[in-house]
Protein backbone atom coordinates (compact mmCIF):
# COMPACT_ATOMS: atom_id res chain seq x y z
CA UNK A 1 0.00 0.00 0.00
CA UNK A 2 1.38 3.41 -0.95
CA UNK A 3 2.48 5.74 1.85
CA UNK A 4 0.07 8.46 0.63
CA UNK A 5 -2.87 6.08 0.89
CA UNK A 6 -1.81 4.92 4.36
CA UNK A 7 -1.55 8.52 5.59
CA UNK A 8 -4.99 9.36 4.17
CA UNK A 9 -6.60 6.33 5.82
CA UNK A 10 -4.93 7.19 9.10
CA UNK A 11 -6.29 10.74 8.80
CA UNK A 12 -9.79 9.37 8.17
CA UNK A 13 -9.54 7.16 11.24
CA UNK A 14 -8.35 10.11 13.33
CA UNK A 15 -11.20 12.25 12.00
CA UNK A 16 -13.73 9.55 12.88
CA UNK A 17 -12.27 9.31 16.37
CA UNK A 18 -12.48 13.08 16.87
CA UNK A 19 -16.02 13.21 15.50
CA UNK A 20 -17.05 10.60 18.00
CA UNK A 21 -15.81 12.82 20.82
CA UNK A 22 -16.80 16.29 19.69
CA UNK A 23 -19.51 15.74 17.05
CA UNK A 24 -17.57 17.89 14.57
CA UNK A 25 -15.13 17.04 11.79
CA UNK A 26 -11.63 18.49 12.02
CA UNK A 27 -11.05 18.21 8.27
CA UNK A 28 -13.40 19.20 5.47
CA UNK A 29 -11.13 18.51 2.52
CA UNK A 30 -12.48 15.00 2.05
CA UNK A 31 -15.65 13.00 2.66
CA UNK A 32 -16.31 11.81 6.20
CA UNK A 33 -18.30 8.87 4.83
CA UNK A 34 -16.09 7.62 1.95
CA UNK A 35 -12.70 9.21 2.49
CA UNK A 36 -12.53 10.55 -1.09
CA UNK A 37 -11.20 14.07 -1.54
CA UNK A 38 -13.52 16.93 -2.32
CA UNK A 39 -12.76 19.26 -5.26
CA UNK A 40 -10.47 16.68 -6.90
CA UNK A 41 -10.52 16.97 -10.69
CA UNK A 42 -8.68 13.67 -11.01
CA UNK A 43 -11.69 11.98 -9.41
CA UNK A 44 -15.38 12.69 -10.07
CA UNK A 45 -14.95 16.42 -9.57
CA UNK A 46 -17.41 16.65 -6.68
CA UNK A 47 -17.24 20.34 -5.76
CA UNK A 48 -17.76 21.54 -2.19
CA UNK A 49 -17.87 25.19 -1.18
CA UNK A 50 -15.40 25.90 1.63
CA UNK A 51 -15.33 28.75 4.13
CA UNK A 52 -18.88 29.87 3.31
CA UNK A 53 -19.90 32.93 5.30
CA UNK A 54 -23.55 33.92 5.18
CA UNK A 55 -24.37 37.55 4.45
CA UNK A 56 -27.28 39.54 5.78
CA UNK A 57 -29.10 40.98 2.73
CA UNK A 58 -28.83 44.73 2.37
CA UNK A 59 -31.41 46.66 4.38
CA UNK A 60 -32.40 43.60 6.41
CA UNK A 61 -32.00 42.36 9.97
CA UNK A 62 -31.27 38.76 10.96
CA UNK A 63 -34.05 37.41 13.18
CA UNK A 64 -33.16 34.36 15.26
CA UNK A 65 -36.23 32.13 15.39
CA UNK A 66 -37.71 30.37 18.38
CA UNK A 67 -40.87 29.45 20.21
CA UNK A 68 -43.55 31.94 21.23
CA UNK A 69 -47.28 32.28 21.82
CA UNK A 70 -49.00 33.59 18.72
CA UNK A 71 -52.43 35.15 19.11
CA UNK A 72 -54.46 37.28 21.50
CA UNK A 73 -52.85 38.99 24.46
CA UNK A 74 -55.59 39.76 26.96
CA UNK A 75 -59.35 39.58 26.52
CA UNK A 76 -61.40 42.07 24.50
CA UNK A 77 -65.01 40.98 24.48
CA UNK A 78 -66.15 43.21 21.62
CA UNK A 79 -63.40 42.23 19.15
CA UNK A 80 -63.39 39.37 16.61
CA UNK A 81 -62.28 36.06 18.08
CA UNK A 82 -59.92 35.32 15.21
CA UNK A 83 -56.59 34.96 17.00
CA UNK A 84 -56.76 32.10 19.48
CA UNK A 85 -53.45 31.84 21.41
CA UNK A 86 -51.25 28.92 20.32
CA UNK A 87 -47.66 27.98 21.08
CA UNK A 88 -45.62 27.68 17.86
CA UNK A 89 -42.04 27.90 16.59
CA UNK A 90 -40.66 29.91 13.68
CA UNK A 91 -37.30 29.29 12.06
CA UNK A 92 -34.69 32.02 11.66
CA UNK A 93 -35.24 34.52 8.85
CA UNK A 94 -34.38 38.00 7.63
CA UNK A 95 -36.72 40.99 7.64
CA UNK A 96 -36.43 44.54 6.35
CA UNK A 97 -35.35 47.03 8.99
CA UNK A 98 -38.23 49.27 7.98
CA UNK A 99 -41.10 49.49 5.53
CA UNK A 100 -40.50 49.83 1.79
CA UNK A 101 -40.23 53.55 1.08
CA UNK A 102 -41.48 55.73 -1.76
CA UNK A 103 -37.91 56.05 -3.06
CA UNK A 104 -37.58 52.25 -3.10
CA UNK A 105 -40.78 51.84 -5.10
CA UNK A 106 -39.80 54.61 -7.52
CA UNK A 107 -36.56 52.74 -8.21
CA UNK A 108 -38.74 49.77 -9.17
CA UNK A 109 -41.10 51.75 -11.42
CA UNK A 110 -38.14 53.49 -13.05
CA UNK A 111 -36.53 50.13 -13.90
CA UNK A 112 -39.81 48.89 -15.35
CA UNK A 113 -40.17 52.07 -17.42
CA UNK A 114 -36.61 51.84 -18.79
CA UNK A 115 -36.89 48.14 -19.64
CA UNK A 116 -40.52 47.78 -20.72
CA UNK A 117 -41.72 51.35 -21.31
CA UNK A 118 -41.24 51.19 -25.07
CA UNK A 119 -42.52 47.67 -25.78
CA UNK A 120 -45.00 46.95 -22.96
CA UNK A 121 -46.26 50.16 -21.31
CA UNK A 122 -49.16 48.31 -19.70
CA UNK A 123 -46.68 46.36 -17.59
CA UNK A 124 -45.25 49.67 -16.39
CA UNK A 125 -48.71 50.99 -15.54
CA UNK A 126 -49.40 47.92 -13.38
CA UNK A 127 -46.50 48.84 -11.10
CA UNK A 128 -47.80 52.30 -10.25
CA UNK A 129 -49.26 52.80 -6.76
CA UNK A 130 -52.83 54.08 -6.64
CA UNK A 131 -52.66 57.56 -5.18
CA UNK A 132 -56.44 57.89 -5.33
CA UNK A 133 -56.44 56.10 -1.99
CA UNK A 134 -55.81 59.52 -0.43
CA UNK A 135 -59.15 60.86 -1.58
CA UNK A 136 -61.80 61.24 1.07
CA UNK A 137 -65.20 62.72 0.35
CA UNK A 138 -65.17 65.09 3.34
CA UNK A 139 -61.48 65.99 3.41
CA UNK A 140 -59.10 67.97 1.19
CA UNK A 141 -56.25 65.56 0.43
CA UNK A 142 -55.55 66.40 -3.21
CA UNK A 143 -51.95 67.53 -2.47
CA UNK A 144 -51.15 63.97 -1.39
CA UNK A 145 -52.37 62.63 -4.73
CA UNK A 146 -49.91 64.85 -6.56
CA UNK A 147 -46.95 64.72 -4.20
CA UNK A 148 -46.91 61.83 -1.71
CA UNK A 149 -45.32 59.29 -4.05
CA UNK A 150 -43.26 61.53 -6.33
CA UNK A 151 -42.00 64.49 -4.27
CA UNK A 152 -38.54 64.14 -2.64
CA UNK A 153 -39.99 65.45 0.62
CA UNK A 154 -41.73 62.07 0.95
CA UNK A 155 -38.82 59.88 -0.18
CA UNK A 156 -38.35 58.32 3.25
CA UNK A 157 -42.05 57.74 3.89
CA UNK A 158 -43.63 54.29 3.45
CA UNK A 159 -45.17 53.59 0.08
CA UNK A 160 -48.96 53.12 0.23
CA UNK A 161 -51.62 52.47 -2.37
CA UNK A 162 -50.02 49.17 -3.36
CA UNK A 163 -51.93 45.91 -3.44
CA UNK A 164 -50.77 42.58 -2.03
CA UNK A 165 -50.25 41.43 -5.62
CA UNK A 166 -48.06 44.43 -6.42
CA UNK A 167 -46.03 43.85 -3.26
CA UNK A 168 -45.40 40.24 -4.29
CA UNK A 169 -44.26 41.35 -7.76
CA UNK A 170 -41.91 43.83 -6.13
CA UNK A 171 -40.38 41.04 -4.03
CA UNK A 172 -39.69 38.99 -7.16
CA UNK A 173 -38.18 42.01 -8.92
CA UNK A 174 -35.98 42.72 -5.90
CA UNK A 175 -34.77 39.11 -5.81
CA UNK A 176 -33.68 39.35 -9.43
CA UNK A 177 -31.95 42.70 -9.10
CA UNK A 178 -30.02 41.66 -5.97
CA UNK A 179 -28.91 38.34 -7.47
CA UNK A 180 -28.01 39.99 -10.76
CA UNK A 181 -25.77 42.45 -8.92
CA UNK A 182 -24.22 39.63 -6.85
CA UNK A 183 -23.20 37.83 -10.06
CA UNK A 184 -21.92 41.05 -11.60
CA UNK A 185 -19.81 41.87 -8.52
CA UNK A 186 -18.38 38.35 -8.57
CA UNK A 187 -17.42 38.81 -12.22
CA UNK A 188 -19.67 35.93 -13.28
CA UNK A 189 -21.79 37.99 -15.68
CA UNK A 190 -21.49 41.45 -17.17
CA UNK A 191 -23.70 44.37 -16.27
CA UNK A 192 -26.50 45.01 -18.78
CA UNK A 193 -26.22 47.96 -21.12
CA UNK A 194 -29.51 49.77 -20.63
CA UNK A 195 -28.71 52.24 -23.40
CA UNK A 196 -29.01 49.40 -25.92
CA UNK A 197 -32.69 49.10 -25.07
CA UNK A 198 -33.39 52.15 -27.21
CA UNK A 199 -32.68 49.99 -30.25
CA UNK A 200 -34.92 47.15 -29.12
CA UNK A 201 -38.44 46.94 -30.54
CA UNK A 202 -39.41 43.34 -29.78
CA UNK A 203 -40.80 42.81 -26.29
CA UNK A 204 -40.34 39.03 -26.36
CA UNK A 205 -36.70 39.51 -27.24
CA UNK A 206 -36.19 41.81 -24.25
CA UNK A 207 -38.04 39.50 -21.87
CA UNK A 208 -36.14 36.42 -23.04
CA UNK A 209 -32.61 37.72 -23.43
CA UNK A 210 -32.18 41.00 -21.59
CA UNK A 211 -34.11 40.65 -18.33
CA UNK A 212 -32.20 38.68 -15.72
CA UNK A 213 -34.41 36.35 -13.68
CA UNK A 214 -33.03 34.15 -10.93
CA UNK A 215 -35.18 31.11 -11.64
CA UNK A 216 -34.61 31.41 -15.38
CA UNK A 217 -30.86 31.60 -14.79
CA UNK A 218 -30.90 28.49 -12.60
CA UNK A 219 -33.36 26.36 -14.57
CA UNK A 220 -33.30 27.30 -18.23
CA UNK A 221 -30.80 25.19 -20.12
CA UNK A 222 -28.78 27.30 -22.51
CA UNK A 223 -29.79 30.62 -20.91
CA UNK A 224 -26.65 32.56 -20.11
CA UNK A 225 -26.47 36.35 -19.70
CA UNK A 226 -23.40 38.08 -21.10
CA UNK A 227 -20.40 36.34 -19.57
CA UNK A 228 -18.37 38.55 -17.25
CA UNK A 229 -14.64 38.90 -16.65
CA UNK A 230 -14.56 36.00 -14.18
CA UNK A 231 -16.94 33.32 -15.47
CA UNK A 232 -17.62 30.39 -13.18
CA UNK A 233 -15.67 27.31 -14.19
CA UNK A 234 -15.88 23.74 -13.06
CA UNK A 235 -12.86 21.74 -11.90
CA UNK A 236 -12.10 20.84 -15.51
CA UNK A 237 -11.96 24.46 -16.68
CA UNK A 238 -15.33 24.48 -18.41
CA UNK A 239 -17.69 27.44 -18.10
CA UNK A 240 -20.80 26.72 -16.05
CA UNK A 241 -23.64 28.52 -14.37
CA UNK A 242 -23.54 29.44 -10.73
CA UNK A 243 -26.01 27.48 -8.62
CA UNK A 244 -27.20 27.82 -5.04
CA UNK A 245 -24.37 25.54 -3.88
CA UNK A 246 -21.86 28.27 -4.78
CA UNK A 247 -23.16 30.51 -2.01
CA UNK A 248 -23.32 33.60 -4.25
CA UNK A 249 -27.05 33.87 -4.89
CA UNK A 250 -29.55 34.94 -2.26
CA UNK A 251 -32.79 33.18 -1.45
CA UNK A 252 -35.99 34.82 -2.70
CA UNK A 253 -37.45 37.97 -1.19
CA UNK A 254 -41.10 37.60 -0.18
CA UNK A 255 -43.69 38.92 2.22
CA UNK A 256 -43.30 37.63 5.78
CA UNK A 257 -45.76 35.03 6.98
CA UNK A 258 -48.16 36.16 9.68
CA UNK A 259 -46.30 34.03 12.22
CA UNK A 260 -42.93 35.53 11.25
CA UNK A 261 -44.32 39.05 11.29
CA UNK A 262 -45.87 38.68 14.74
CA UNK A 263 -42.76 37.00 16.15
CA UNK A 264 -40.54 39.78 14.76
CA UNK A 265 -42.88 42.50 16.06
CA UNK A 266 -42.83 41.22 19.63
CA UNK A 267 -39.04 40.64 19.46
CA UNK A 268 -39.16 37.62 21.75
CA UNK A 269 -35.66 37.45 23.23
CA UNK A 270 -34.80 35.45 26.36
CA UNK A 271 -32.94 37.16 29.19
CA UNK A 272 -29.59 36.07 30.63
CA UNK A 273 -31.41 33.53 32.78
CA UNK A 274 -33.07 31.98 29.74
CA UNK A 275 -36.53 33.16 30.79
CA UNK A 276 -38.72 34.59 28.02
CA UNK A 277 -41.04 37.46 28.99
CA UNK A 278 -44.67 36.80 28.09
CA UNK A 279 -47.67 39.07 27.83
CA UNK A 280 -46.17 41.97 25.88
CA UNK A 281 -48.89 44.14 24.38
CA UNK A 282 -46.72 46.26 22.07
CA UNK A 283 -43.42 45.77 20.20
CA UNK A 284 -41.48 47.96 22.62
CA UNK A 285 -40.59 47.15 26.21
CA UNK A 286 -43.33 47.79 28.70
CA UNK A 287 -47.03 48.11 28.04
CA UNK A 288 -47.27 51.89 27.78
CA UNK A 289 -47.86 54.08 24.74
CA UNK A 290 -45.42 56.74 25.94
CA UNK A 291 -41.70 56.36 26.53
CA UNK A 292 -40.96 55.98 30.26
CA UNK A 293 -37.19 56.64 30.06
CA UNK A 294 -35.75 59.84 31.49
CA UNK A 295 -34.23 60.97 28.19
CA UNK A 296 -37.43 60.55 26.15
CA UNK A 297 -40.01 60.74 28.90
CA UNK A 298 -43.54 61.09 27.62
CA UNK A 299 -42.74 60.81 23.91
CA UNK A 300 -45.05 58.62 21.85
CA UNK A 301 -43.73 55.19 20.89
CA UNK A 302 -45.62 55.02 17.59
CA UNK A 303 -47.66 56.92 15.02
CA UNK A 304 -51.37 56.37 15.74
CA UNK A 305 -54.58 58.19 16.71
CA UNK A 306 -55.01 59.01 20.41
CA UNK A 307 -58.69 59.83 20.12
CA UNK A 308 -61.29 61.42 17.91
CA UNK A 309 -59.67 64.15 15.81
CA UNK A 310 -56.27 63.84 17.54
CA UNK A 311 -53.80 62.81 14.83
CA UNK A 312 -50.63 64.39 16.23
CA UNK A 313 -51.37 66.58 19.24
CA UNK A 314 -51.38 70.32 19.79
CA UNK A 315 -49.25 72.81 17.90
CA UNK A 316 -46.18 73.65 19.95
CA UNK A 317 -46.43 70.37 21.81
CA UNK A 318 -46.95 67.65 19.22
CA UNK A 319 -47.04 64.05 20.45
CA UNK A 320 -46.32 61.59 17.61
CA UNK A 321 -45.42 64.49 15.25
CA UNK A 322 -47.17 62.99 12.21
CA UNK A 323 -50.55 63.87 10.75
CA UNK A 324 -50.47 60.99 8.28
CA UNK A 325 -47.50 58.65 7.84
CA UNK A 326 -44.03 59.39 9.19
CA UNK A 327 -40.54 58.61 7.84
CA UNK A 328 -39.87 54.89 8.16
CA UNK A 329 -37.02 55.31 10.66
CA UNK A 330 -39.12 57.39 13.08
CA UNK A 331 -39.58 56.33 16.71
CA UNK A 332 -37.48 53.74 18.51
CA UNK A 333 -36.86 50.30 17.01
CA UNK A 334 -37.86 47.16 18.89
CA UNK A 335 -35.35 44.74 20.41
CA UNK A 336 -34.70 43.12 17.02
CA UNK A 337 -33.85 46.54 15.56
CA UNK A 338 -37.03 46.81 13.48
CA UNK A 339 -38.75 50.17 13.09
CA UNK A 340 -42.50 50.84 13.11
CA UNK A 341 -43.74 47.33 13.78
CA UNK A 342 -46.68 49.15 15.32
CA UNK A 343 -48.30 52.23 13.86
CA UNK A 344 -47.35 54.33 10.81
CA UNK A 345 -48.78 51.87 8.23
CA UNK A 346 -50.34 48.45 8.47
CA UNK A 347 -48.34 45.82 6.60
CA UNK A 348 -49.32 43.07 4.19
CA UNK A 349 -48.30 39.56 5.18
CA UNK A 350 -48.21 36.40 3.07
CA UNK A 351 -51.20 34.56 4.59
CA UNK A 352 -54.69 34.02 3.29
CA UNK A 353 -57.15 35.17 5.94
CA UNK A 354 -59.36 32.75 7.82
CA UNK A 355 -60.97 33.52 11.16
CA UNK A 356 -60.11 30.01 12.33
CA UNK A 357 -56.48 29.88 11.17
CA UNK A 358 -55.11 29.61 14.70
CA UNK A 359 -57.35 26.62 15.48
CA UNK A 360 -55.47 24.35 13.06
CA UNK A 361 -52.13 26.11 12.93
CA UNK A 362 -48.97 24.08 12.30
CA UNK A 363 -46.61 24.04 15.26
CA UNK A 364 -43.62 24.94 13.07
CA UNK A 365 -43.53 27.79 10.53
CA UNK A 366 -47.30 28.29 10.62
CA UNK A 367 -48.75 29.54 7.33
CA UNK A 368 -52.01 29.34 5.39
CA UNK A 369 -51.82 30.10 1.70
CA UNK A 370 -49.60 27.50 0.04
CA UNK A 371 -50.05 27.24 -3.71
CA UNK A 372 -47.37 24.93 -5.12
CA UNK A 373 -46.31 26.13 -8.57
CA UNK A 374 -44.82 24.04 -11.37
CA UNK A 375 -42.71 25.55 -14.18
CA UNK A 376 -44.36 25.27 -17.59
CA UNK A 377 -42.28 23.22 -20.01
CA UNK A 378 -42.59 24.59 -23.53
CA UNK A 379 -40.49 21.97 -25.28
CA UNK A 380 -37.63 19.52 -24.91
CA UNK A 381 -34.47 19.95 -26.95
CA UNK A 382 -32.63 17.28 -28.93
CA UNK A 383 -30.66 16.01 -25.93
CA UNK A 384 -33.59 15.96 -23.52
CA UNK A 385 -33.17 19.31 -21.77
CA UNK A 386 -36.37 21.09 -20.79
CA UNK A 387 -37.10 24.48 -22.34
CA UNK A 388 -39.38 26.49 -20.08
CA UNK A 389 -42.01 28.97 -21.18
CA UNK A 390 -41.12 32.60 -20.42
CA UNK A 391 -43.83 35.07 -19.42
CA UNK A 392 -44.18 38.75 -20.36
CA UNK A 393 -41.88 39.84 -17.51
CA UNK A 394 -39.04 37.55 -18.54
CA UNK A 395 -39.74 35.01 -15.81
CA UNK A 396 -40.42 31.30 -16.08
CA UNK A 397 -44.17 30.81 -16.43
CA UNK A 398 -45.79 28.54 -13.84
CA UNK A 399 -49.02 26.60 -13.45
CA UNK A 400 -50.83 25.11 -10.48
CA UNK A 401 -52.51 21.72 -10.39
CA UNK A 402 -55.81 21.62 -8.53
CA UNK A 403 -54.41 19.39 -5.78
CA UNK A 404 -51.47 21.78 -5.30
CA UNK A 405 -53.69 24.67 -4.19
CA UNK A 406 -54.00 24.01 -0.45
CA UNK A 407 -55.26 27.38 0.72
CA UNK A 408 -58.38 25.66 2.04
CA UNK A 409 -56.69 22.68 3.66
CA UNK A 410 -58.48 21.96 6.96
CA UNK A 411 -60.26 25.27 6.49
CA UNK A 412 -62.69 24.78 9.34
CA UNK A 413 -64.75 27.70 8.08
CA UNK A 414 -67.51 26.62 5.65
CA UNK A 415 -68.64 30.22 5.20
CA UNK A 416 -65.31 31.35 3.78
CA UNK A 417 -66.11 30.05 0.31
CA UNK A 418 -69.57 31.64 0.00
CA UNK A 419 -69.24 34.38 -2.56
CA UNK A 420 -72.61 35.92 -1.71
CA UNK A 421 -73.50 39.62 -1.75
CA UNK A 422 -76.67 41.51 -0.89
CA UNK A 423 -79.17 41.46 -3.74
CA UNK A 424 -78.00 38.18 -5.23
CA UNK A 425 -80.19 35.12 -5.58
CA UNK A 426 -79.78 32.92 -2.52
CA UNK A 427 -80.32 29.72 -4.52
CA UNK A 428 -77.97 27.09 -3.25
CA UNK A 429 -77.96 28.17 0.39
CA UNK A 430 -80.63 25.54 1.07
CA UNK A 431 -77.98 22.89 0.49
CA UNK A 432 -76.05 24.01 3.53
CA UNK A 433 -76.51 22.32 6.88
CA UNK A 434 -78.47 24.03 9.62
CA UNK A 435 -75.27 25.16 11.32
CA UNK A 436 -73.85 26.54 8.07
CA UNK A 437 -76.76 28.73 7.01
CA UNK A 438 -76.30 32.48 7.09
CA UNK A 439 -78.54 35.50 7.07
CA UNK A 440 -78.19 37.15 3.61
CA UNK A 441 -79.36 40.46 5.10
CA UNK A 442 -76.49 40.59 7.61
CA UNK A 443 -74.47 43.48 6.19
CA UNK A 444 -71.74 42.93 8.80
CA UNK A 445 -70.97 39.46 7.47
CA UNK A 446 -67.48 39.55 5.93
CA UNK A 447 -66.99 38.37 2.38
CA UNK A 448 -63.90 36.17 2.53
CA UNK A 449 -62.39 34.35 -0.44
CA UNK A 450 -59.11 32.68 -1.37
CA UNK A 451 -57.83 36.13 -2.35
CA UNK A 452 -58.43 37.72 1.05
CA UNK A 453 -55.08 38.50 2.71
CA UNK A 454 -54.03 39.42 6.22
CA UNK A 455 -52.54 42.76 7.19
CA UNK A 456 -51.20 43.67 10.62
CA UNK A 457 -49.60 46.35 12.75
CA UNK A 458 -51.94 49.31 13.08
CA UNK A 459 -51.42 52.63 11.30
CA UNK A 460 -51.46 56.40 11.47
CA UNK A 461 -55.28 56.33 11.29
CA UNK A 462 -55.87 53.56 13.87
CA UNK A 463 -56.56 53.57 17.59
CA UNK A 464 -54.16 51.99 20.06
CA UNK A 465 -55.91 48.61 20.07
CA UNK A 466 -54.59 47.77 16.58
CA UNK A 467 -50.98 48.45 17.63
CA UNK A 468 -51.00 45.09 19.36
CA UNK A 469 -49.15 42.74 16.94
CA UNK A 470 -51.56 39.88 17.64
CA UNK A 471 -54.52 41.74 16.10
CA UNK A 472 -55.33 40.83 12.51
CA UNK A 473 -57.45 42.28 9.74
CA UNK A 474 -57.91 41.51 6.06
CA UNK A 475 -58.41 42.94 2.60
CA UNK A 476 -58.63 41.42 -0.88
CA UNK A 477 -55.21 41.06 -2.49
CA UNK A 478 -56.11 43.32 -5.43
CA UNK A 479 -57.20 46.22 -3.18
CA UNK A 480 -55.08 48.99 -1.66
CA UNK A 481 -55.35 51.68 0.99
CA UNK A 482 -53.58 54.80 2.26
CA UNK A 483 -52.72 53.04 5.51
CA UNK A 484 -51.27 49.74 4.23
CA UNK A 485 -47.66 49.25 3.17
CA UNK A 486 -45.26 46.33 3.51
CA UNK A 487 -41.75 45.13 4.18
CA UNK A 488 -39.94 42.12 2.74
CA UNK A 489 -38.65 38.98 4.42
CA UNK A 490 -36.29 36.20 3.35
CA UNK A 491 -35.89 32.66 4.62
CA UNK A 492 -32.53 32.03 6.23
CA UNK A 493 -30.48 29.22 4.76
CA UNK A 494 -28.97 27.68 7.87
CA UNK A 495 -29.13 29.33 11.28
CA UNK A 496 -27.71 32.41 12.97
CA UNK A 497 -25.97 30.27 15.54
CA UNK A 498 -24.84 26.73 14.93
CA UNK A 499 -24.97 24.16 17.79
Amino acid sequence: MKLKTIVRLASVCLAITLVGCSGKSTNESYSRVTGWNYNDKTATGFAVKKDYISQTPTGMVAIEGGSFTIGAKGEFITTPLNNKPRRITVSSFYMDEYEIRNIDWREYTNWMRVVFGKTAPKLVDKTQPDMKVWREELAYNEPYLDNYFSHPAFDQYPVVGVTWEQAMDYCTWRTDRVNELALINAGIISAPDFTSLEKQTNHDSIANTFVFNTQKYLKQTGYQPIVGKNPKKDLYGNNRKVDMADGILFSEYRLPTEAEWEFAAYAIIAGDNGIVPEGKIYPWSGNQLRNPTKKQLGQMEANFVRGRGDMMGTSGSLNDRATITAPVFSYSPNDFGLYNMAGNVNEWVLDVYRATTYNDVAEYNSFRGNVYKTPVVESVDAIGNKVFKIDSLGRIATEVAKEDDVRNYKDGDPMSQLNFTIGEDSTGLSNLTRDEKIDPTDVLRPKITDKTRVFKGGSWKDRAFWLNPSTRRYLDQDKSSNDIGFRCAMSMIGNITQP
